[in-house]
């Protein structure tokens, strides 16, 4: 297989025109850590986003980074660090659950919409990204968005880019809006609560005035005997110190709470974030479900009583990571027949190639969205160039 590794946007560019040209298809990757995500590859070639690499802006005092796509993401957020600075949505590493290498790359993020908890609080990537360079499918560089956040009339193509999995274009350069790193962040844990009180309680924490960043639980035997329901809070100190009495006044009919800080705390969210519970056996498939955060527990508990599962929950119970045979349709019919009632969407992660050619990867679209989804693929990639099939089907 081909593989082109661009310097600039202008050769990559080439690159593009040259493949539209040939009705050459093109599998975009990055630091290839998310590889396995989405469709088998229907390309004939590789054009990586690698060498499009460094840091073009930061002002710390404006709270904006741009990077070029392939620039190492822990590399831009040493950079934050270093001025108390850091990415809002706390993008998740899908190196331990997937079994990949490389790094991940800042055009990435931008790219899969990548978010984790704190999404409850800060918004999802394409909340704070507000300028994107790309190379559309016929060759063209397009720049859209900026350095400040704008309201936008018309079709919004830093949006339309965020969760398109490089389907519309290659990525060439991000921009972000960036926040303060917090003074202080403590946790609440609150210890043997079964699904439907867990999150009661989490709704009751997020409903109130103390501003949580983080809102998951965790039932038992996931990565501990005991469950686990975790309220994260982030702030000054003494800010800090009254929200978590008050939130344990609010919440006193759920039991005492234990309070987790430091390198225990940061541990808790980053295993969360990377989905590590569920990472093990690595022939398990991995679904990410999203629903109302008060249909979770109904909506595990029908998937449970048709196969067996593990699963757990963040965002205050709207997002549901579980884990399943990768056998048969890897539990595709059963959790998409649960939905039916609650409604909601679910994203099969990770599983092997048969599976995923065989059943859809993604939440199947109605007929309309259907239709505007073909509409704007062939409007930024006319000639199929950019990851066929990857997302659905023939497109």
């Amino acid at each position: 297989m081909r593989f082109y590794e661009p310097h600039d946007e202008d050769e990559a560019a080439g690159l593009v025109r040259e493949a539209a040209a040939t009705s050459e298809r093109l599998r975009l990757v990055g630091g290839g850590t998310k590889a396995g995500i989405g469709r088998p590859a229907q390309d004939e070639a590789t054009l990586s986003a690698a060498r499009l690499s460094g840091i073009t802006l930061y002002e710390p005092a404006e709270m904006v980074v741009s990077a070029r796509a392939g620039t190492p993401l822990a590399e831009v957020q040493a950079l934050l660090a270093g001025r108390g600075q850091m990415l809002p949505f706390e993008p998740m590493d899908h190196r331990r659950l997937m079994g990949t290498h490389g790094e991940p790359t800042f055009g990435a993020v931008a790219a899969t919409n990548n978010s984790g908890p704190r999404r409850i609080n800060a918004g999802a990537a394409r909340d704070s990204l507000i300028g994107v360079r790309f190379v559309n499918g016929r060759g063209q560089a397009i720049k859209s968005g900026g350095r400040v956040m704008k309201n936008v009339t018309g079709l919004d193509l830093v949006k339309l880019m965020a969760g398109s999995w490089g389907t519309l274009g290659l990525l060439t350069e991000v921009t972000f809006k960036v926040l303060p790193v917090q003074e202080r962040v403590a946790t609440l844990v609150f210890s043997g609560l079964d699904e439907t009180r867990a999150v009661e309680a989490l709704a009751a924490a997020l409903g109130s005035p103390f501003e949580l960043t983080g809102a998951a639980h965790l039932p038992a035997g996931i990565g501990a005997s005991a469950a686990r329901t975790l309220m994260r809070v982030e702030g000054f100190s003494t800010s800090i110190d009254y929200r978590l009495g008050e939130l344990r006044t609010l919440l006193k009919r759920f039991g005492q709470a234990e309070i987790v800080e430091g390198e225990a705390g940061t541990g808790l969210w980053t295993d969360i974030r990377d989905v590590v519970p569920l990472a093990d056996p690595a022939a398990a498939a991995i679904w990410r479900i999203s629903t109302a955060p008060s249909q979770g527990p109904a909506l595990t508990a029908a998937i449970g009583a048709e196969r067996e599962a593990r699963w757990f929950y963040d965002w205050g119970g709207g997002l549901i990571w579980l884990a399943t045979s990768a056998d048969g349709d890897a539990g595709a019919e059963v959790i998409r027949k649960a939905l039916l009632g609650p409604g909601g969407h679910a994203t099969l992660v990770r599983a092997p190639d048969a599976v995923r050619a065989a059943v859809a990867v993604f939440q199947p679209l109605s007929a309309p969205l259907m239709r505007i989804t073909a509409g704007l693929k062939t409007a930024h990639d006319p000639n199929g160039v950019f990851n066929p099939g990857r997302m659905y089907a023939g497109l």
